[in-house]
């Protein structure tokens, strides 16, 4: 279910031998990302449940439960920024009902984040896909 772009990180992931490894490559991956402008890093678009500053800003094509959907993100933190990279390619493309079949929690299982995030990180992962979940829905109908 999830994208190519996810699926490469997955075979990354399983290629890197130790978690050290793969926690520079999530920030890697955060770096890469384009930065959300400062006007966009609003209340609105914030997330709240993060321990770290979180903004997602919703990039919606269509109406509907077949509105292409996508995002940009912001974060203080570069593991933070280096997560929503990672929903970003589990996201963006799909549809708006395609997004919500999908199992965050299954797909981000295969990279091994709930094993290796505190509890604060998890936390505002989950509260990320929570929002990305709730656009999705809004968006679909």
């Amino acid at each position: 279910m999830a994208s190519a772009a996810f699926e490469e990180i997955a075979e990354t992931f399983e290629f890197l031998d130790d978690w050290e490894d793969r926690y520079r490559h999530v920030i890697e991956l955060g770096k890469a990302m384009p930065a959300l402008e400062e006007a966009f890093r609003v209340p609105a678009t914030k997330v709240e449940g993060c321990a770290s500053q979180v903004w997602l800003l919703p990039r919606i094509e269509g109406q509907g439960p077949d509105a292409r959907f996508d995002f940009q993100g912001e974060s203080d933190a570069m593991i933070v920024r280096g997560l929503i990279a990672i929903l970003h390619a589990l996201y963006s493309g799909l549809t708006a009902r395609a997004v919500l079949a999908v199992d965050a929690g299954a797909e981000l299982g295969r990279l091994g984040l709930n094993e290796h995030l505190s509890s604060q990180r998890s936390n505002g992962l989950r509260a990320m896909v929570e929002r990305i979940r709730k656009l999705a829905a809004e968006t679909a109908g």
